[in-house]
């Protein structure tokens, strides 16, 4: 099993994976937390890790801070290949309900442009206080799809909202045009609290399915999924956890949470995601493989 934790930051750390493969390898973007003492700033930033086979991970570097923007951290990346160029899409951080997505690009995997628009997107309305973190991104039709977690007004309840921009363009700000006037999925079930976050997307058969955490860290975060035709519109495919935190004892007895779906080369389809067994006092990341039943995802 997967078990890849950063040690470079004086404790076994990470958070928010997302995996891409490029260049003939596997490349893994997440977050890690701030340096202790003996470094001048603080805030989280993005690792980057290679494999060559999903499961043994070994770091390369960290990312540096590419502008003012990340100057009070940035994390949660989102990441996808096209075109031969590796996007990323990842939040700034430490701002409040001033966070929001930003782009930057690669033709390496490891050093990165950023996109001299950013930030690129933040939801806007009533519904919203604005903010914007956890982005995932996926092609659907002719056009990219951006998911993002957003809060409500009085930054209570954590809930999802869509953006899109053209599949041929550069991904700059004025592209990204909103796609809802409200959220598109909201918690409402009882284990998923006050939260809905890290919506992480996948194609099968057409349809766009959206795998997402469920309450906030350590609650426990539980991994649920939706399901849309449209890329709009999510219904649940079921009232529980497609995948729940581990029994007590367990390394991530404290949560499953904030996935990513990662389509291999292969058409093989695979589950990240992290876990604790102590309450966020460290982190892990570990990997599920994806198989469908039907139109159920089932994951090993």
């Amino acid at each position: 099993m997967m078990y890849f934790a950063d040690t470079t930051r004086g404790r076994n750390y990470a958070k928010d994976p997302a995996v891409v493969f490029f260049g003939g390898r596997y490349l893994m973007y997440y977050s890690v937390p701030p340096y202790r003492d003996e470094r001048p700033h603080d805030g989280w930033e993005i690792g980057v890790a290679e494999s060559g086979d999903l499961d043994h991970w070994t770091k390369l570097r960290d990312l540096p801070r590419f502008t003012e923007l990340e100057q009070n951290g940035f994390c949660a990346p989102g990441a996808i290949v096209l075109n031969g160029t590796v996007h990323l899409f990842y939040q700034t951080y430490g701002n409040g309900a001033g966070d929001a997505i930003c782009h930057a690009t690669s033709r390496d995997g490891v050093e990165f442009t950023p996109d001299p628009t950013n930030p690129i997107f933040h939801p806007v309305g009533d519904w919203t206080c604005g903010r914007a973190i956890d982005a995932d991104v996926i092609p659907f039709g002719d056009e990219l799809f951006l998911y993002v977690a957003t809060r409500d007004p009085e930054m209570k309840i954590q809930q999802l909202a869509v953006a899109s921009a053209p599949l041929d363009g550069n991904f700059h700000r004025k592209e990204w045009r909103q796609r809802c006037d409200n959220t598109i999925l909201k918690p409402e079930l009882p284990w998923e609290g006050e939260c809905i976050e890290a919506p992480a997307l996948c194609e099968h058969n057409g349809r766009l399915y959206c795998f997402y955490g469920g309450a906030y860290n350590n609650s426990p975060q539980q991994i649920g999924c939706a399901v849309s035709d449209d890329a709009i519109h999510f219904r649940r495919i079921s009232d529980q956890p497609v995948l729940p935190c581990g029994e007590p004892g367990s390394w991530n007895s404290s949560e499953s949470g904030h996935p990513f779906v990662f389509t291999a080369p292969d058409g093989s389809q695979h589950l990240f995601y992290q876990g604790n067994n102590d309450n966020g006092r460290s982190w892990y990341l570990s990997r599920k493989t994806i198989r469908w039943n039907g139109d159920v995802p089932v994951l090993d």
